[in-house]
């Protein structure tokens, strides 16, 4: 098996973003979108997914630089799993972070959807805009090209909502994204491919 990693730049009128994925990681991260509360929430998912993560975001606007970010993750993502060759395809976390309960279920199947139900009461959370966390979980499904499904099952508090959320993203893809011994060099489909 290769090295499952990939780097992705993209420039625009708007933004200019840089992505370093390694799949195979240990949790290590270097996040900077100028967004502390989204780099928090981009930290989570590299730690507790266990990918080596480097992001550098600028730009001038909130909502154009997270769905930038979501955009090349997602392009990273897909394009370290290459062929998806003997990967597990599915998986799902259920974690708590205090009063919030988050589960999380992915299936890296080719088809991007994603079915987020996660009310949120605030209008920000630290200095993110909240509705940046539906736009940036929908926009990396779809190009990622994975089935998410996130569900806040309790909380209260808006943070550990949405901080629940990115670490069971992060829990779920890592168990999906892992190798499968028993189909090593089988892609994980009855059509014998996942299209990307």
């Amino acid at each position: 098996m290769g090295k499952r990693s990939a780097t992705v730049t993209r420039e625009t009128r708007e933004t200019k973003i840089s992505v370093e994925l390694d799949i195979d990681g240990r949790g290590s991260f270097e996040v900077n979108t100028g967004i502390r509360m989204f780099d928090h929430l981009l930290t989570q998912l590299a730690q507790h997914g266990l990918f080596d993560i480097k992001i550098a975001a600028s730009g001038w606007d909130q909502h154009h630089l997270v769905e930038d970010v979501a955009i090349s993750l997602g392009k990273a993502l897909n394009e370290a799993l290459g062929d998806k060759k003997g990967i597990t395809r599915m998986g799902h976390a259920l974690v708590p972070m205090d009063e919030a309960l988050a589960m999380v279920a992915v299936d890296i199947g080719g088809r991007g959807y994603a079915a987020i139900e996660a009310p949120l009461k605030r209008k920000k959370i630290g200095d993110l805009e909240t509705d940046m966390v539906r736009h940036f979980l929908e926009t990396f499904t779809r190009e990622t090209k994975i089935n998410l499904h996130a569900r806040l099952l309790s909380g209260v508090n808006d943070h550990h909502k949405v901080e629940a959320i990115f670490k069971a993203l992060g829990r779920a893809l890592d168990s999906a994204t892992k190798i499968d011994e028993r189909i090593t060099g089988e892609v994980p489909s009855t059509k014998g491919v996942i299209e990307c």
